[in-house]
């Protein structure tokens, strides 16, 4: 059997993998089209925080092992541009302008997702820049050095944004980050958003919300940034206003697409070609909150779904769950975690949200180091569900977070939650833990 697989990254790699593990007889074709395979895109801001360290610690596997030892045909420097479903054939072209075409019997479209530019003047600047792949960060990072960058402009404001803020403080670069939108993290609950602006502005950064992008022009050796009502300078300028699916070539094989024209898939990773399966940052899943289609472009989520499409192919069935949309990072001294829906995105599904939020400590009374942990907790009031919780602190934020997405996974009650046994030692948190506090508050309330 031939099985091709478009993208070289997590969830590409992931199933080229298994499945030679499930069956080395299975003749496995990876086409990737840049050079760089198998590494952790997630570590790339932590990574420009340090000059001393080397971008490519961040490659977890090369791609010589891949061929080598697991026996892959992995082909980087290659460029599908188009998928025949009726000849059940791939084509596109290599860096160095040649043309090439493969047969397949299974199809796997890893495409990942791309960087989001304003349609706007000046975003073709040298200056400007996102962080997307491995090669965005080299690139970042060397002229941050090359060009002695000392004054930055975000565009955005979301995960990457806010910890791309840490990692230009710490290189000594005066930030400044701008969004159209009036509200500073409108998916975050306004008590706990505080407590991260309050983070920023006490770490120097420049928070400008409410102001439309109008262009980029050259000034200097830097560029401006043009706002409704506002001008900022800028050495570089690190556009950071979200990411799309990479579906156009999937659409354009006739493809069905879903949530945020991402390739639509089936609990199995199929899509609405039975021999061709899609999953990633380019395709589509379910919410276990919910049983409703989302786009949630997260690591685990791609890995995780690269394993049930090597499955599938090789003849055992797999179906995923779903996902409860965990994700959690970090913002100077703050750690901020989500699992699950907040109030608004509960209403908009159809359930009758309460929510409630507490401040607590992050260890036993009287403990040394104990510092505050806010938690917005939200369920259904008909049902007593569990839907989701945010929480934000400077520890024990990070970890905690895996209990909700296990509650949620399997659709726990609030009381039921909140009569878990969960780990007690001073050091660690109060007797009450934080969510056990969080949920009993929320038993009242519904």
């Amino acid at each position: 059997m031939k099985f091709v697989i478009i993208g070289g990254d997590a969830a590409g790699m992931s199933a080229a993998s298994r499945a030679k593990r499930k069956n080395p007889d299975v003749d496995v074709l990876v086409l990737e089209q840049t050079h760089d395979v198998s590494y952790s895109a997630c570590g790339m801001p932590y990574n420009i925080s340090d000059p001393q360290r080397d971008m490519e610690k961040l490659v977890v596997r090369r791609a010589e092992v891949f061929i080598e030892k697991n026996k892959i045909n992995l082909l980087t420097g290659h460029r599908v541009t188009a998928i025949d479903r009726a000849a059940k054939k791939v084509t596109g072209i290599t860096v160095q302008g040649e043309s090439f075409d493969f047969d397949y019997d299974k199809l796997f479209i890893a495409t990942g997702a791309s960087a989001v530019f304003p349609d706007l003047p000046g975003f073709d600047l040298p200056q400007i820049m996102a962080l997307k792949s491995l090669e965005d960060g080299k690139r970042i990072k060397s002229y941050i050095k090359e060009k002695n960058v000392k004054k930055a402009v975000i565009i955005g404001m979301g995960y990457i944004a806010l910890e791309m803020c840490e990692a230009f403080e710490k290189r000594g670069v005066k930030t400044s980050m701008v969004k159209p939108r009036p509200i500073f993290l409108p998916w975050l609950n306004k008590d706990l958003a505080d407590v991260i602006h309050e983070e920023l502005i006490d770490k120097g950064i420049d928070i400008h919300t409410g102001y439309a992008i109008k262009k980029i022009e050259p000034s200097g050796n830097g560029v401006r940034v043009d706002c409704e009502g506002l001008t900022l300078e800028a050495d570089m300028v690190l556009v950071a206003s979200g990411v799309k699916p990479c579906s156009e070539m999937a659409r354009d094989a006739g493809l069905d697409l879903g949530i945020s024209d991402s390739i639509a898939v089936d609990r199995y990773l199929r899509t609405s070609d039975e021999d061709i399966y899609a999953a990633g940052d380019c395709a589509d899943t379910y919410h276990v909150v919910t049983d409703d289609k989302c786009w949630i472009p997260l690591a685990l989520i791609a890995n995780r779904a690269g394993w049930a499409v090597a499955d599938n192919v090789c003849g055992t069935q797999t179906r995923l769950q779903g996902v409860a949309g965990t994700s959690v990072f970090k913002v100077f001294s703050l750690e901020v975690a989500r699992s699950g829906l907040n109030c608004k995105e509960a209403a908009d599904a159809g359930f009758d949200p309460v929510e409630n939020s507490v401040k607590t400590r992050s260890r036993a009374h009287g403990h040394p180091g104990s510092t505050p942990i806010h938690i917005n907790m939200v369920a259904d009031k008909k049902t007593g569900r569990l839907l989701g919780t945010q929480m934000v602190g400077k520890e024990g934020v990070a970890h905690r977070i895996n209990a909700i997405a296990v509650a949620l996974h399997n659709k726990m009650t609030v009381e039921d939650f909140s009569q878990s046994d969960l780990a007690y030692a001073p050091p660690f948190g109060p007797v009450w833990d934080p969510l056990l506090t969080a949920a009993n508050q929320l038993v009242k309330k519904i």
